[in-house]
């Protein structure tokens, strides 16, 4: 018998997260470890949760492979996948979800350093002598 499982990719600022959605009982793991022993903060949590709260789906298990960029961002590159995920699974939760705003993947991304600057947009120090 084949093993039902959803997967999709989550991105958010230079965050990628591979996320499976398989049948269970609401558990999410993050790079082998459990999402309270990876993220520490509540509203990280919060923010992983928001797409199964929203829908009311809590049969699933979450398993996310997440690398790159701060833990802000991978919570919202995981929060990015499972919604993904979660319209491959059932596509009438889509709208719920584009509403909500949890499909669009946010653009905002680190700029690049321009030459003759020190950074982005910071200029050298001016001095008049």
């Amino acid at each position: 018998m084949a093993k039902v499982e959803y997967s999709a990719v989550g991105r958010r600022k230079e965050a990628i997260a591979r996320v499976r959605l398989v049948p269970g009982d609401g558990k999410i793991v993050v790079n082998k470890r459990d999402i309270d022993d990876y993220f520490g903060l509540d509203t990280l949590k919060m923010i992983i949760r928001q797409p199964l709260n929203i829908t009311n789906t809590g049969n699933f298990d979450v398993l996310v492979n997440v690398h790159g960029g701060g833990i802000s961002g991978q919570a919202g590159a995981i929060r990015h996948g499972i919604s993904r995920a979660l319209c491959k699974a059932d596509a009438d939760l889509r709208s719920t979800l584009k509403k909500s705003g949890l499909l669009t993947r946010d653009p905002r991304m680190k700029e690049r350093k321009k030459y003759g600057l020190k950074a982005a947009r910071r200029a050298p120090q001016f001095s008049k002598r």
